[in-house]
Parts: structure tokens; C-alpha cells; sequence
């Protein structure tokens, strides 16, 4: 006689080991040979099972929960069926779906408050997701990495991208082979959005073998990913170079097993543009634009602008700018105004670049901000107000990123114009900045000729009431 519970024990065993095909055939032999009540049952196991995967279920688990009602009425009131039903409500309608009702949420079956956090994290319903009392030990196996990487989800569209992070390290501990992957390199995202550039390559390096050396459709877009990640990681260590051959690998491998996306286009464009190929960059980012979605687009709009900024093209990036600043949702509006106000000021219009680079600053733009207020004071001849810009610079930059460079340019040019009022810190500045600028770059000189004259002025005892460096 055939027993639900025994052969969904079965079937959840054969999923422990990623056997999908033999746990749907124990599944569908069962069906052939149970009872009426047992196979409706049995109907909304099959249901689960669809839901693997993902949003192509939508039809089989309708049908699944069609079947399970014909067979027996009754299980419209069963806390599965309604986490089943929620989930496929949350599938086909999104945010506009119906919650699962409370006997899914507190019910006693973990399968049914699965499926309904499940249909909570498909409708948006992130924190009521997260409130749902479930322990992963409770959950067949295949299940729960699964919901640690829901968990996960939840967290990160909440903002909250530490608790995302652990999550998802434990899914990847629960899960294997290509699943564990994919969660590392969710993971990995997650620590390069963070600013976490090394921990983000550690945790990839664990991803990367567990892709086969001839990976079929799927793997190779997976592992498309893993390079445009790897390609995000080495960019924000300074690896520019290496990271042109990752995003190159990333592109072939869509290209060849599914279509170029918004992602791969818009980095190559960063990469490129931070090894100064400007022109290629910009069609880079012009081919992001065309592949971007309604959210993504701002971003590819912001990159394009900064790109034509590059190339001296104000107008044009002022253009791009401005669709961007009309996004209410995009979140790096202090980092747009700056780039306006760089675009007034290499415009002439120093009025309306120091007001836009004031309101930029006070929304948090700090650097890019100061850039432009610095650039607007030396026109206007207020070196003391140039100098505290810069170095307000060094303070907030990234060392050794252009912004931090640039700074300590500027200082040691500022502080020359001054008369050299402090030239220890007119000396440390020119040094700082001399360390990273290429003998090709036209402020080498300018630089050494700073850094002499310093040093002289400080042979002499230098000058009295200088300003300190920070």
C-alpha cells in the first residue's frame, strides 16, 4: 500500500543527492498505484517539487494543485495547498498577491511554512519572510539551502547586506556542486558592493571548482558570472589589467551559451575607463545602456555621463546627467549633482557649478564635491578655501585612488602658490602625489619642482605660521 510521508522520504532522498529525475519518476509511480486521498497528497508533493524550478513551475504547479483539489476538496483547506497556492499567486502577480494565511505561516508542517516564506519573498513581503519561524534542520536537505537563500534575499532587499552576507554562507555550506557555487558567488557580490575586494576573490576562489571543465549551458552562464564578479573584485583591488581579462572571458562565455547582458557591458566600460581607454569605454557603456532594464538604466546613464566627462564632452554628459538626477530612485543623486557641477565648471558656468557642488557636498558627495569647489576657489583666487577643499579630499578618498592623488596635487600646487607658508606639509603632499604619478604625466615636473623648493624652504627653517598637515 502506498504511504505519502514514505514516499515523499523517498523522493526527498533522492533530491539530497540532486537526483530531480528519479525523484520525480518515485513520485509519479506512486501516483499511478495510490489511493484517491493518497494521490492528492501526493499532488501537492509533485507541486514542491516543481517549484525547483523557479518561475518555469508556474504551469506544472498549477496543474499539481488542480489535480490535488479534484482528487480530494477537502485539501483546499490543508496548509500546504495555501502555501503552494500563495507561492503561485506570488509567482503570476508579484507584489499584488495575496499573503499566505496564518495556517501557512504557523503551521506545523515545515514544508508548508517554507512554501509560504517562499510566496512572502516573491510578493515583497520581505520582513514577514524573515518572521516566519523555521529551522533548516527541519527541511529536507535539498531545501535547506534554500531557505537561507531566500532568508538571504530578504535581508539584502531590507538593506541589510552584513546579515545577507552570513546568509548566504550558510546556504553554500548546505548546499553542493553548481548550487554551492552560485550561492558563493551571491555571496561574493554582496562583499564587493560592501567594499570588501579581497574577502569578495577569497570567497570566489572556493566557487570557482566546483564548475566541471565542460559545463553545459547553465554552469557556463554561471561561470559567465564568476568572471564578471572576478572581474568586479580585481577592478576594486587596482588589477585593471587582470580585470579586463576576466570581463573578456565573462563576454565570450555569454555570447556563447546565452546573450550579452547590462552587467558584463557596463563593467568592461569601468575597466576600460579606469586604464584610460576612454573611447572604448564609452561604447561600452553605450551598449549597457541598450541592454538595461527600466532599473538599471540610470546606472548605465551615469557611467555613460562620466565617460564623456573623461573625454571632455560636458555637454553631452550634462545631457545623461540630468536623466539620471530626474530618477527619484536612483540612489547616488549627490554623486550626479557633483558630476553636474563638474560639467558647469568645464563649461564656464562657476556660479552654478560651486551651488551644485554645495547642496552635492551637504548630501553626502564629499569628494567629488570638494573637487569641484576646489577647482571653483583657485578661478576665484581664495587659495585658502582651494586648500581646505583638497585636502578634505585626502582626507575622505580611498588611498591611492585618483580622487586621493589628485588631492595631494592640488595641495602641493595650492601651498606653492601660497609662497610655501608650511613646507613640511607643502613637501609631504608633493611627495605623496610624486609616488603615484608617472613620469609621463605632465605634474611629475611641476611636482618635483614643488618637492625641491620645499625642501630647500625646510633647509632654511622654513616659514613661520604654516599650516599643519592632517
Amino acid at each position: 500500500m502506498i504511504d505519502a510521508a514514505t514516499t515523499w522520504h523517498q523522493a526527498t532522498a533522492a533530491l539530497a543527492g540532486s537526483e530531480y529525475d528519479s525523484a520525480f519518476d518515485v513520485l509519479e509511480h506512486a501516483m499511478n498505484e495510490a489511493s484517491r486521498d493518497v494521490r492528492a497528497r501526493l499532488a501537492l508533493y509533485l507541486g514542491s517539487l516543481h517549484t525547483l524550478y523557479g518561475d518555469a513551475a508556474t504551469d506544472p504547479l498549477a496543474a499539481a494543485l488542480q489535480e490535488a483539489r479534484t482528487l480530494n476538496p477537502a485539501l483546499r483547506a490543508d496548509p500546504l495547498y495555501q502555501a503552494l497556492s500563495a507561492e503561485l499567486d506570488a509567482r503570476t502577480r508579484g507584489p499584488d498577491a495575496a499573503a499566505p494565511p496564518p495556517q501557512a505561516t504557523g503551521a506545523a508542517d515545515p514544508l508548508a511554512r517554507y512554501h509560504a516564506v517562499c510566496a512572502l519573498a516573491l510578493s515583497d513581503r520581505h520582513q514577514e519572510a524573515l518572521d516566519v519561524v523555521l529551522a533548516s534542520t527541519e527541511l529536507p536537505e535539498h531545501l535547506r539551502w534554500r531557505l537561507r537563500s531566500w532568508q538571504a534575499d530578504a535581508q539584502e532587499q531590507l538593506g541589510h547586506t552584513a546579515d545577507a552576507v552570513l546568509l548566504y554562507a550558510e546556504a553554500a555550506h548546505l548546499a553542493q556542486g553548481i548550487d554551492r557555487a552560485t550561492m558563493l558567488q551571491e555571496q561574493a557580490a554582496l562583499l564587493i558592493q560592501q567594499g570588501q575586494a579581497e574577502n569578495a576573490k577569497t570567497v570566489l576562489d572556493q566557487a570557482r571548482p566546483l564548475y566541471p571543465q565542460r559545463p553545459n549551458e547553465e554552469e557556463a552562464l554561471g561561470l559567465a558570472t564568476w568572471h564578471y564578479l572576478r572581474a568586479q573584485a580585481l577592478l576594486n583591488s587596482g588589477q585593471p589589467d587582470a580585470a579586463l581579462d576576466m570581463i573578456r572571458e565573462a563576454d565570450r562565455l555569454e555570447r556563447e551559451h546565452g546573450d550579452p547582458s547590462y552587467g558584463v557591458s557596463l563593467v568592461r566600460g569601468q575597466v576600460l575607463a579606469q586604464l584610460g581607454r576612454q573611447e572604448e569605454a564609452l561604447e561600452s557603456f553605450a551598449n549597457a545602456l541598450t541592454l538595461a532594464s527600466d532599473v538599471d538604466r540610470p546606472y548605465a546613464n551615469h557611467e555613460l555621463g562620466v565617460a564623456l566627462l573623461d573625454l571632455d564632452r560636458p555637454v553631452e554628459a550634462r545631457e545623461k546627467l540630468e536623466s539620471v538626477l530626474n530618477e527619484p530612485e536612483y540612489p547616488y543623486h549627490p554623486e550626479v549633482l557633483a558630476d553636474i557641477a563638474e560639467c558647469d565648471y568645464r563649461l564656464g558656468r562657476l556660479q552654478e557649478a560651486q551651488l551644485e557642488a554645495e547642496q552635492a557636498l551637504a548630501q553626502g558627495a564629499v569628494v567629488p564635491a570638494s573637487l569641484v569647489l576646489g577647482s571653483v576657489a583657485l578661478d576665484y583666487f581664495q587659495l585658502d578655501d582651494a586648500l581646505e577643499h583638497y585636502e578634505r579630499v585626502i582626507r575622505e578618498a580611498a588611498p591611492d585612488s585618483r580622487d586621493w592623488i589628485t588631492g595631494h596635487q592640488m595641495a602641493a600646487d595650492v601651498m606653492a602658490q601660497q609662497g610655501f607658508p608650511n613646507p613640511a606639509a607643502a613637501y609631504a603632499h608633493a611627495q605623496q602625489a610624486l609616488a603615484s604619478t608617472p613620469e609621463s604625466d605632465d605634474w611629475h615636473v611641476t611636482l618635483q619642482d614643488h618637492l625641491r623648493k620645499a625642501e630647500a624652504m625646510l633647509e632654511q627653517g622654513g616659514a613661520p605660521g604654516g599650516r599643519m598637515l592632517n
